[in-house]
């Protein structure tokens, strides 16, 4: 039946290809910090507390990002048990789901030789393949993201009233996974679109006012009750900090430089950027670029062509351009153009078909085994698993306080422990640093000791030091401290009373 049905096939070696790179090892790739450890380790604080509307973090409200991604956790604890495959299984599952639906979109636009080139693209690209595996909302976003892009599309070029409403629905997804973007980003696309089109009147059969219902209505359910519930906390964190914050203030000043997000694109979409000269030898393209250069000299900066190009472009475009202007960069904001980009690959690589194949064969079985061999290994020293370890072994015989010192707070420690540890710091420092203001200080949810108390602590202590530091902990922190282990990393020290 396959031989009769090449489209069948194509998609079942998509399939099978995107499962392999989305799913080998993930039980052996530990949940690493500092970000992996922040959502594992709410989607387990939410899931023990019965409370699966308000995320929380060490038992505080935490107002970080909305409620979809936390959800995909907990149903995944539920089926699989807390691991780490259960908590790389949601990403991996949206991976899968994003070949398909990109497949089905180009098929229906170019047909199925561009479509599969299209999903090998993807697929095999360096940033898809990271995604894919991290313990963050990236991917779910840009599966509802490129839904909503796509049924645009298709309203627009169809005129069918059910694609406008899937828009809607869709973005509204996106904004319950990653907040107000969802809708900001294909919005702007899609006016970006039209305007090049010379077809703004098109707004008017896009069922703005029932569609825009809809949205809000979808939103609504979680929205909604966050505010009447947590008030002024959610508004200030979730919107304030977390969206208008990062929109206006840096939060990464080093990487807030104008090529970030090509440096981005150059390593994120590696293998294929790197057959970016093949594209200069196509006739297309060529006679493309002749086109340009003609529109450019009567000054029309958009020059008129095929109404798909027209809409990928704007796709790709718009995001980078919208995200370059956005004051804190991080590699993950452009993802959502990679199906865009894939289709441009596909525009010149779909006449070197021997090649593609080559290229998706070798990453696959490249990342396949850096997986095994480089990611499993990096993953643990990135985590505090093996210091978890300790605190455990050590917390079987007797309750123990733990204490960390230096370095990033490792929320790993208590994910894997199951034992809040208290950030040490000076007793004049921790007022200025705990959250409550339009400040970073959002994201300092762990619970805090003052350096000052630790000898009024009672019992066995056990103080998590980063590696490097424990000259700087001995010489502050009062206390007879006994060393237990180092891992590199995390240096053990231990304090019986």
């Amino acid at each position: 039946m396959l031989k009769k049905n090449p489209a069948a096939r194509q998609r079942l070696i998509l399939l099978v290809l995107s499962l392999v790179l989305c799913f080998a090892a993930n039980g052996q790739l530990l949940v690493t910090d500092p970000v992996e450890s922040n959502y594992a380790e709410t989607a387990v604080e939410m899931l023990r507390s019965g409370d699966f509307l308000s995320p929380r973090i060490f038992d505080h409200y935490w107002y970080d990002k909305p409620i979809f991604y936390y959800w995909q956790l907990i149903l995944s604890y539920k089926l699989f048990g807390i691991s780490e495959f259960a908590a790389r299984v949601p990403q991996a599952i949206c991976g899968v789901l994003s070949v398909q639906l990109a497949y089905w979109f180009v098929n229906r636009l170019y047909g199925a030789g561009r479509a599969f080139t299209t999903g090998l693209i993807l697929a095999t690209s360096i940033e898809f393949f990271y995604i894919s595996r991290a313990i963050i909302t990236d991917m779910t976003l840009f599966l509802f993201l490129s839904f909503t892009f796509m049924s645009l599309w298709l309203a627009y070029s169809e005129r069918r009233t059910g694609w406008c409403y899937a828009a809607y629905a869709g973005a509204a997804l996106a904004t319950l996974t990653k907040g107000p973007i969802g809708l900001a980003l294909p919005g702007l696309c899609f006016l970006f679109f039209l305007a090049w089109r010379r077809d703004l009147g098109a707004l008017k059969r896009m069922k703005l006012c029932s569609g825009l219902l809809l949205y809000a209505a979808i939103c609504a359910l979680w929205y909604g009750p966050m505010v009447m519930l947590h008030d002024g906390d959610f508004l200030l964190e979730f919107f304030g900090v977390h969206n208008l914050l990062r929109a206006t203030v840096s939060e990464h000043p080093r990487q807030n430089v104008w090529y970030y997000y090509l440096l981005i694109f150059l390593l994120g979409c590696a293998p294929w950027s790197f057959t970016l000269p093949l594209a200069g030898r196509t006739r297309v393209l060529k006679e493309k670029i002749g086109q340009l250069l003609q529109v450019l000299k009567t000054k029309h900066w958009l020059p008129d062509c095929d109404p798909r190009t027209q809409f990928f472009v704007a796709w790709g475009l718009v995001t980078v351009l919208f995200f370059e202007l956005i004051q804190t960069k991080y590699m993950t904001y452009t993802f959502p153009y990679m199906i865009p980009a894939a289709v441009g690959f596909s525009s010149y690589l779909q006449h070197h078909g021997r090649l593609v194949k080559w290229m998706a064969g070798v990453t696959t079985a490249l990342l396949t085994a850096l997986t095994v061999f480089v990611a499993v290994p990096q993953c643990r020293r990135a985590s505090a698993y093996d210091a978890a370890q300790l605190v455990r072994q050590e917390a079987a015989s007797q309750p123990v306080t733990v204490l960390t010192y230096g370095g990033r707070y490792p929320v790993s420690l208590t994910y894997y422990s199951g034992i809040k540890a208290l950030r040490l710091k000076k007793a004049e420092d921790i007022p200025g640093i705990l959250p409550g203001t339009l400040s970073w200080n959002a994201k300092n949810m762990m619970p805090f000791k003052a350096v000052e108390d630790v000898p009024e602590l009672e019992g066995k202590i056990i103080a998590v030091v980063s590696h490097g530091e424990q000259g700087n902990f001995l010489d502050e922190v009062p206390g007879e401290w006994e060393f237990l282990h180092d891992d590199g990393k995390w240096v053990i020290y231990i304090r019986n009373s």
